[in-house]
């Protein structure tokens, strides 16, 4: 056991867990921590606790004080400067002529290293660009290029649900998401309906794959031969989440279908599993729905 505390550099960010190093800290106070950047300026989203190693990546970095009123100022006064420097970039990349969309811009606590977020098609040569800045603010310039789920996290927005996105509000890391696992809850594979603002899927179909997937391994599968009160029939059609299927029986030379829970009927026979060659057919349709997404990872 390990005793961590969680970290937040930003409102909507990944957790970090770091070593309290002796100190007692609580949920919202404001701490100096060392990390690869260098010291930052972070806030404690999650207390002393402990925690097993096995969920912890070894060595932990200390946190160094806890954050006092000039350090909290210093913090303020580089987000006011960072939001200058944004504009002088901008500005900046109008001159050079470059084809790219700047984001965000934002300075190290220390000083010491400013860097800028921009999204862009392809590749940038941002060569000049780099020593006109760190001419202009003499420090580290750094340019990173960032995907379209990425922008819109930094830039925030609402989804056609009318809440905050999920990136914007509680999602710390950005977890891929697959068109397969819009197939396994029943949706249209309508790109409209089923993408974001990013224009990438909706993160929100990472939420319920978990629970989609543990229902379908417990329901029996389309094609399926079961018994039921009303006799043998054979699955037509799951809904997964209220658990029912519907059967298609035949009684008198007369085809019925009904609807009945999962836990009702007894299983005869399973309907076939898709073979090598059906799953070979779907992934190549896949790929084809994935253009319209650009499902590769972000940059």
């Amino acid at each position: 056991m390990q005793e961590i505390v969680g970290i937040k550099f930003k409102k909507i960010g990944k957790v970090y867990f770091f070593n309290p190093n002796g100190l007692q800290l609580t949920k919202g106070q404001g701490v100096i921590v060392e990390t690869a950047r260098g010291l930052e300026y972070g806030e404690i989203c999650i207390a002393n606790k402990n925690m097993d190693d096995d969920k912890i990546v070894m060595p932990l970095k200390d946190v160094i004080r806890i954050a006092t009123e000039e350090d909290k100022n210093n913090f303020y006064e580089n987000e006011k400067k960072s939001e200058e420097a944004f504009a002088v970039c901008e500005k900046k990349i109008l001159e050079h002529k470059l084809d790219m969309k700047l984001i965000d811009a934002e300075y190290t606590f220390d000083n010491t290293k400013l860097l800028f977020y921009f999204t862009a098609e392809g590749r940038i040569d941002f060569r000049e660009l780099v020593r006109d800045l760190a001419a202009i603010y003499k420090v580290r310039i750094e340019l990173r290029q960032i995907g379209a789920r990425d922008e819109v996290k930094m830039l925030g927005g609402y989804g056609m649900c009318g809440r905050e996105l999920c990136c914007c509000n509680h999602l710390g890391d950005l977890n891929p998401v697959s068109i397969k696992m819009a197939k396994e809850q029943g949706l249209s594979l309508n790109p409209t309906k089923i993408s974001g603002v990013c224009g990438r899927l909706m993160c929100c179909l990472k939420h319920e794959h978990e629970v989609y997937e543990e229902k379908l391994s417990r329901l029996p599968t389309v094609g399926s031969v079961v018994k039921t009160v009303d006799g043998v029939g054979t699955v037509e059609d799951i809904e997964v989440l209220k658990e029912l299927i519907r059967v298609k029986l035949e009684k008198d030379d007369t085809i019925i279908k009904k609807f009945f829970k999962a836990s009702d009927v007894e299983v005869i026979k399973h309907g076939r599993r898709k073979e090598k060659n059906d799953e070979a057919v779907d992934i190549k349709e896949l790929k084809v729905l994935e253009e319209g997404f650009k499902m590769n990872d972000d940059m």
